[in-house]
């Protein structure tokens, strides 16, 4: 920062969402001086600054416009002209001015008429030409362009320019009685004994409530407000809920409505995710039997799923596909019960699904990681901006969203039956000491809940090279990543949803 002059922050414009009506703009001002008497809106950036052929440094173009605009919002506040601002880069330590004159407010001017261009249209904008634009750009995780020019050019290796992994993590709470609350920034869990832990906010990518557990009202709101989702199960682990904010707009609804009533996508759509699970579960138990007399036990149930992945490109309704998954479904759970029946003396065994009620342990723990799955399927097609009520495969016959339910698919096997499989063969769970049983029905007392999400959670941030893109990332960002590109499948630029063939 250049010395000289104060620092000042206006309330209403620094601490919550400053608006100008007159130009339709809305945003925060980072930081605003005050020298002889003008005010100069400042705007930081960590980044470094354009360096121009003489050596000296400008500002970038986007960086340019988002000035322009504080200043005209901040000309608004004020009553007053405000013809300065300035850009500060952390990187390279440099504060470029910007005049805000006549042609820079013609600039703000058409860049706003194109956005309300952008806005009235229901097409989704072409990616960037200028390749190198997009390496920088904070809407790539977005708008994928890189995957974008890999479905047209396969042969071009894409750049990884999504994340891979979350910077923050999903907190849960499982103590019956616990109450959640607002301290500062800062959530504090606190136990029917009294025991308090803090968690800063900053830190944390969702809740999730497990049975009896009360949130203030002043915590909904700071969750609210900072974008973190917030989740209900209930004590017998069914998924009840949530609190979101959704991202998008009515354009990217509009984009997904029209796509899932073409019928013709929507069977191709929901053969390629059958055949990725059939594929998923096939590949598992070839795994799990490599090498032992598994295999042989096996052997009817591994042709069943072959034969129906083969049926699976050539169906042409959903029953027919329904049919097929149906069939190979059988086959694997058949498999599993092969892969754990020497666990039949500690009562660990999976002989049959059983859901409503879970009959066994083994059920009991396949069922909740199904509803952990489902709680991070809902929250990232809703990150995305999507309507999880209408689904391409699954039809609303039951309170689940249906596209909840599609991209379930995709991520049963890695994420829900390899760690209840794993699991149980490494003998990490006891009836006794992790189970609940009233009748015929079982469930996860506290402790087992607690040591499922651990591994549910720690599988979650396994990295995965995917084989079709070639980049690596956390089984948590695949998820988002899959609904983006499923969004692309009726936005113009379709091939690469359900191709992972996850592992």
């Amino acid at each position: 920062m250049t010395a000289g002059g104060n620092t000042s922050c206006f309330p209403s414009i620094r601490q919550s969402k400053g608006c100008c009506w007159k130009a339709g703009l809305y945003g925060r001002i980072d930081c605003i001086r005050t020298e002889k008497g003008r005010k100069i809106p400042f705007e930081y950036k960590r980044g470094r600054s354009r360096v121009m052929p003489d050596g000296t440094s400008e500002a970038w173009p986007s960086d340019t416009l988002q000035a322009i605009a504080y200043a005209v919002l901040l000309e608004e506040r004020l009553g007053s002209a405000v013809n300065e601002a300035r850009i500060h880069y952390g990187a390279d330590r440099k504060t470029v001015t910007i005049k805000v004159d006549t042609a820079m407010r013609r600039t703000l001017k058409r860049a706003l008429e194109r956005a309300r261009e952008l806005r009235r249209s229901t097409r989704r904008p072409p990616i960037a030409e200028n390749e190198r634009l997009c390496a920088r750009c904070s809407l790539a995780p977005v708008c994928l362009p890189e995957e974008e020019r890999f479905a047209e050019q396969p042969e071009r290796p894409p750049i990884r320019l999504f994340p891979e992994k979350h910077e923050t993590w999903d907190m849960h709470v499982v103590e019956a009685g616990s109450t959640i609350r607002r301290s500062g920034d800062s959530l504090v869990v606190e136990n029917q004994e009294g025991n308090k832990q803090s968690y800063p906010i900053r830190q944390i990518h969702s809740v999730t409530l497990h049975g009896p557990v009360q949130m203030s009202t002043q915590t909904l709101h700071l969750c609210s407000e900072q974008g973190i989702s917030i989740h209900w199960i209930t004590g017998g682990g069914k998924y009840i809920g949530s609190l979101m904010r959704a991202a998008g707009g009515v354009q990217r609804r509009m984009r997904q409505y029209g796509g899932l009533v073409n019928e013709e996508l929507a069977l191709l759509l929901s053969a390629r995710l059958v055949a990725a699970k059939i594929e998923m579960q096939l590949r598992y138990m070839l795994r799990l039997s490599r090498g032992n007399e598994r295999r042989n036990a096996m052997s009817s149930h591994l042709q069943m799923m072959r034969n129906m992945l083969k049926y699976v490109g050539k169906s042409r309704t959903r029953q027919e596909m329904l049919g097929l998954e149906g069939n190979a479904a059988r086959a694997y759970f058949a498999c599993i019960a092969i892969c754990t029946e020497h666990r039949m003396s500690e009562g660990l065994a999976f002989t049959h699904r059983s859901r409503r009620p879970p009959k066994d342990p083994f059920n009991a723990l396949l069922s909740f990681l199904y509803s952990l799955l489902y709680r991070d399927c809902v929250q990232a097609i809703v990150t995305v901006g999507l309507d999880p009520t209408i689904g391409f495969y699954h039809q609303p016959r039951s309170g689940a969203y249906p596209l909840a339910l599609d991209l379930m698919e995709l991520f049963r096997v890695p994420l829900a039956d390899m760690v209840a499989v794993g699991s149980v063969n490494r003998m990490q769970w006891s009836v006794e000491k992790d189970f609940e049983q009233a009748g015929p029905r079982f469930w996860l007392n506290p402790s087992g809940k607690k040591k499922a999400i651990k591994l549910y959670e720690s599988r979650k941030q396994d990295v995965w090279k995917h084989p079709v893109i070639g980049y690596s990332l956390s089984y948590a960002r695949l998820m988002e990543l899959e609904v983006r590109l499923l969004e692309k499948e009726w936005s113009g630029k379709p091939g690469l949803f359900a191709l992972n063939k996850i592992r």
